[in-house]
């Protein structure tokens, strides 16, 4: 009813104001019309919701209807967005969107990108200012699609971290007139299209003659940006942040030529309009099952003062966060750093492990209206129907448990779901992928026995971290499914920590799970190359070697995990986007964000006999 109602105010836009209809005649056929439009019928395609900011002059709303038309015309719903200042009522409209377009109007205040005002600056809008670059920072946390056009190109450049000619003839020299007489459908100057870039593939032009009306522009690109079209004299006309991230903006007005019929100019709306709605499917999927990261290490962040998972902090994982990427769980890792292994330097790091946990629990306690533990799956699913987060714990490196199996039923009863058997050095369990000396050539005597209690105890194994050898060894001995929690696909990043695909068919054998870890090392062998489209490459290659019931996401957020495109939990619903984008389905994405780690979850449990 909602999106109607949006949809209804914007009819009345194109038609001329509520004022100007009063002062007319009415025409009852055409309002019977307009309402018979209105109708819902539950036949008809969805209609993503497009945010339209709009400026205003003088006290009065002001915006051209061309960018509602053009909305129109690409299959979007519009809601128009006036300056708002008010965050909490702003917050709440940008939740219900799928795509955004920021318009044309004012000068951008040069205070906002730290320059003194030019003498030639013209009017500015410091309130519309502060209220669009609010709003860019709320739909960029939750990866809603935006295009920006003109000032809004503008407005973007600025709101990360780039900079502005504040007045062009002035400050750029042998620079044309991007400042035109000629009506707004008419074109003025041209500009050519980069090649290999996301407006060339959308336009499909290597130059495009478009129209001027601005006398400020990008100077100095913001780092996440790159330039992929300019004028003659080299200005920046357009922008974007694709692959990694959902925005592209343009200087010129597209909505001009595509209210007055241009087709070419209307692929940009239609291309907005089209990713919101993979956007809006992606987060109405979210809706329908249990998504989990299976590692963090976001304990590591519970003993700094002040610090509180209820609060958009700095570090990665955290309950708004986790709201921004519709994540409903997460498995915090008491991680324990591989230390001597003399009798007093494990119990140092049992009481170490201890008190990891214990503030994982405080931090619950604290935060109970929002989050909750969960041991199960039906804890799981509780929590997400009370409308709260759910917080699984697991053990990083079995170091933790010393060398007193007692300790496996211990932390069990303590909410352990899983222990990862080893870290990056060799332990008393099992040798390390990484720094390893071979000292067990797998598992140890001790090891052994630590995969019968855990497999006796309920508790499941996760062999991330681990040797080969290792991870051959726990496979030919436990008698239920194993995960290996953050490890990715060796044959797609060649480094110790991922798993070979002969790993990944034996750990569809045993009916476990191998979920994807997010840190850039393990993801492109250029880290800082590291980004969301590779990966979807991992994820794409491991489900094709293992199955789609094999694969999960295990971020390894707070503990080094983050690539270009996905740094946080809020970018988390990219990685559905762009699955739903390659043709994988709801069902497909369901055992991906969780419902292969239940599974295993709930075998694991269920072939416990310590109570049987």
């Amino acid at each position: 009813m909602k999106r109607l109602i949006y949809t209804f105010f914007a009819c009345f836009l194109i038609s001329g104001s509520l004022s100007s209809l009063a002062a007319q005649q009415p025409d009852l056929k055409s309002f019977n019309a307009l309402i018979d439009s209105c109708n819902v019928n539950l036949r008809l395609p969805h209609k993503p919701l497009i945010g339209i900011s709009i400026g205003a002059n003088n006290g009065r709303l002001s915006m051209s209807s061309a960018y509602v038309k053009s909305v129109l015309k690409a299959g979007g719903a519009p809601i128009l967005i006036p300056t708002i200042e008010d965050g909490s009522t702003l917050r709440s409209i940008v939740a219900d969107l799928d795509g955004l377009i920021l318009t044309g109007g004012e000068d951008v205040n040069p205070l906002w990108y730290k320059e003194e005002p030019n003498r030639n600056l013209q009017e500015i809008n410091s309130e519309r200012d502060s209220f669009e670059l609010t709003l860019i920072k709320l739909a960029s946390d939750r990866n809603i699609p935006i295009l920006g056009i003109c000032r809004g190109e503008q407005i973007l450049n600025v709101a990360f971290g780039g900079t502005l000619y504040q007045d062009i003839p002035s400050q750029k020299q042998d620079a044309i007139r991007h400042l035109q007489t000629l009506p707004g459908d008419k074109p003025s100057h041209p500009v050519v299209i980069k090649q290999e870039s996301m407006i060339h593939n959308i336009l499909n032009r290597d130059t495009l003659f478009v129209n001027s009306f601005h006398h400020q522009g990008i100077k100095n690109v913001a780092s996440c940006f790159t330039a992929t079209a300019t004028a003659k004299d080299g200005l920046v006309e357009a922008i974007e942040a694709w692959p990694n991230h959902p925005i592209i903006a343009v200087q010129w007005h597209p909505e001009a030529f595509t209210a007055a019929g241009d087709t070419t100019m209307l692929k940009l709306f239609k291309f907005i309009v089209g990713k919101a709605d993979t956007f809006y499917l992606a987060k109405k999927m979210h809706k329908h099952f249990l998504s989990v990261d299976t590692h963090t290490d976001t304990p590591l962040w519970f003993n700094k003062t002040g610090f509180s998972i209820a609060r958009r902090e700095k570090n990665r994982v955290n309950i708004p966060k986790m709201e921004e990427g519709r994540l409903d769980g997460v498995f915090l890792a008491a991680f324990i750093g591989q230390g001597k292994r003399d009798e007093a330097s494990l119990k140092e790091a049992v009481e170490e492990t201890n008190r990891l946990i214990d503030n994982i629990y405080r931090q619950v306690e604290i935060n109970n209206d929002l989050c909750g533990i969960a041991t199960t799956s039906e804890d799981f699913a509780r929590l997400k129907a009370e409308g709260k987060k759910a917080f699984f714990i697991g053990i990083e490196n079995g170091y933790g448990i010393g060398k007193d199996l007692n300790n496996i039923a211990r932390f069990k009863a303590r909410g352990v779901n899983y222990i990862t058997l080893c870290h990056s050095f060799d332990n008393d369990i099992c040798d390390s992928s990484t720094k390893t000396k071979r000292e067990w050539k797998g598992l140890s005597p001790f090891g052994k026995k630590v995969v019968k209690e855990m497999n006796r105890q309920g508790v499941m194994i996760d062999m991330s971290h681990a040797s080969e050898e290792s991870f051959y060894d726990v496979i030919k001995l436990t008698k239920t499914p194993i995960i290996c929690s953050h490890s990715s696909s060796r044959k797609i990043c060649d480094t110790d920590r991922n798993l070979t695909d002969d790993q990944l068919q034996a750990l569809a054998k045993n009916g476990g799970v191998a979920q994807i870890c997010l840190l850039d090392a393990y993801i492109n062998k250029d880290e800082k190359k590291a980004c969301l489209d590779d990966v979807i490459t991992h994820i794409d290659h491991m489900v094709k070697v293992a199955g789609i019931d094999h694969v999960g996401v295990g971020s390894d957020f707070d503990g080094g995990g983050g690539v270009i495109g996905c740094e946080s939990d809020n970018d988390l619903i990219q990685i559905s986007v762009k699955l739903i984008e390659k043709g994988y389905t709801e069902q497909d994405l369901s055992k991906i964000w969780g419902g292969n780690l239940l599974r295993v979850l709930n075998e694991v449990q269920k072939a416990a006999t310590v109570n049987k």
